[in-house]
């Protein structure tokens, strides 16, 4: 089997913590562009309330 990371003595440990802290970095600029529509989150709480009025209907129905 094929040796892929390069000869022994020239491993640099702090290269995959190096690449780690730049996707750390760069995640806050896409997490910011993510959340900016808040169309789905509107969506999921009238969703929400739709679905606790329905039950709240029924129970009632079922108790009277």
């Amino acid at each position: 089997m094929a040796n892929t990371q390069g000869p022994q003595g020239n491993q640099d440990p702090a290269g995959s913590t190096q690449m780690f802290r730049a996707f750390v970095d760069e995640s806050p600029q896409g997490r910011q562009q993510a959340t900016a529509p808040a169309g789905p989150r509107v969506g999921l709480i009238v969703g929400v309330v739709v679905a606790v009025v329905i039950v709240a209907v029924v129970a009632w129905l079922a108790l009277k």
